[in-house]
């Protein structure tokens, strides 16, 4: 790393410089999100070669999201400690795409269970890793910096689906599983390699040793209002975005009869909207605040889901898909950038841990309750339960205290 990217670390100030550091870190998100929107398009076609039902689909990435709680609270405190960042990255990558080729050659439903629960375990490395990282190297920036990172998870989740699609064409879904995890592979090696040095101004945070330090670190946490507030918040939001990606695919395929290919350009449709979106609500957070951007575009999301509802099986339901995809997907990086304002000094790492472990909890409980919905009353009312779930979120995000920015605003360090 640069001496630039030292004074970046230590003052606050971003000189001109390399952006390599921000393109490989968003790339490989990208690849993060690549292997489980690859696995939404496959979830039907897996379903129904296994014989699953709505709730045992649901209880697949039910399943990875209870890994992900459980681990991303530990996880986000391993990153505080460990200065190389890139070998967290390197492991991260590695660790959501194996499973994932693992799927590829069983047939038993319990091995589909425990490879999610491996790739939620390896996922709780990379955003504790990036995030704060991306947030130490462009301070006055963390709206901006944080909705290009968003983006590429949004790049991953549009694309995968429509390549997906088009390649089970000629291919299966078990020889797509093998031959989709080699490009994070290499992207994996590349990350290592980049950043195997320490990062410049890196101090390890007191508290992270043992048992006890680590408690107190997580009830500093805690009795900051403006996180626990962030926390409950995008718990409820990630339920509703986990249970839509879970079973949109399932009713499009189901419900409107829509081939594999069409169903992945659906998919696209979401996520491309909200790649257009993102940038947007990550700079004018930086101008106009972050609970302003996240209050409006969790409403309209909420007035979409209730219209899905509503439109069914017409052709109004896929068009309302893509402007939800705008809304609900744009405020992630806004999220990330509220936690990294709120987070105490040297708990980053723990902070955005904190809040992905609390999302993975949504997340988790989301696709059961919607399984269950989808079982009793039909795909169709499981959107209902969608808007309630991000009216929730949107209520939690209005009373969340806003906290003061200034030091990062003037230059300061953070």
């Amino acid at each position: 790393m640069s001496t630039a990217t030292a004074d970046t670390l230590t003052s606050g100030r971003e000189p001109g410089r390399s952006y390599t550091d921000l393109w490989l870190i968003t790339i490989g998100h990208a690849f993060t999100h690549w292997y489980p929107a690859t696995f939404y398009v496959l979830l039907p076609l897996i379903g129904n070669e296994l014989g699953l039902t709505y709730v045992q689909i649901g209880s697949i990435l039910a399943i990875q999201h209870v890994a992900g709680a459980i681990s991303n609270v530990p996880g986000g405190l391993i990153v505080d400690s460990v200065s190389r960042k890139g070998i967290l990255m390197a492991i991260s990558l590695a660790w959501i795409g194996l499973p994932y080729l693992i799927m590829g050659f069983v047939d038993a439903y319990w091995m589909l269970l425990t490879c999610a629960a491996l790739v939620g375990m390896g996922n709780n490395f990379w955003h504790p890793t990036a995030i704060p990282l991306l947030g130490d190297l462009y301070p006055n920036r963390r709206g901006l910096m944080m909705s290009f990172h968003a983006m590429a998870g949004n790049v991953g989740d549009a694309l995968a689906p429509l390549a997906a699609g088009a390649l089970l064409v000629v291919l299966s879904w078990r020889s797509l599983m093998v031959l989709n995890v080699l490009p994070g592979m290499l992207m994996a090696v590349v990350l290592l390699i980049y950043f195997a040095a320490p990062q410049p101004g890196y101090t390890q945070p007191a508290g992270t040793s043992g048992g006890t330090q680590a408690l107190h670190v997580l009830r500093t946490l805690l009795h900051n209002k403006t996180v626990a507030m962030l926390c409950i918040g995008s718990t409820f939001r990630t339920m509703t975005q986990i249970s839509l990606l879970t079973f949109l695919p399932v009713f499009l395929a189901n419900e409107l009869g829509y081939s594999a290919l069409l169903v992945g350009a659906c998919l696209f449709g979401l996520q491309a909207a909200g790649f257009a979106a993102t940038p947007v609500a990550g700079y004018l957070s930086d101008r106009i605040g972050r609970r302003q951007i996240i209050v409006f575009c969790m409403g309209v999301s909420m007035l979409l889901l209730v219209f899905m509802g509503f439109a069914g099986r017409s052709m109004a339901f896929v068009f309302f898909v893509a402007f939800l995809g705008f809304f609900l997907f744009a405020v992630r990086a806004v999220l990330q950038a509220w936690m990294l304002d709120a987070a105490p000094p040297g708990m980053a790492g723990t902070s955005i841990g904190l809040m992905f472990g609390m999302q993975s909890v949504g997340a988790a409980i989301g696709p059961i309750i919607g399984g269950l919905i989808a079982d009793r009353y039909g795909l169709d009312a499981t959107f209902y339960f969608l808007a309630v779930t991000i009216l929730i979120a949107n209520l939690f995000m209005f009373f969340t205290p806003v906290p003061e920015r200034k030091a990062v605003a003037s230059g300061s360090a953070p």
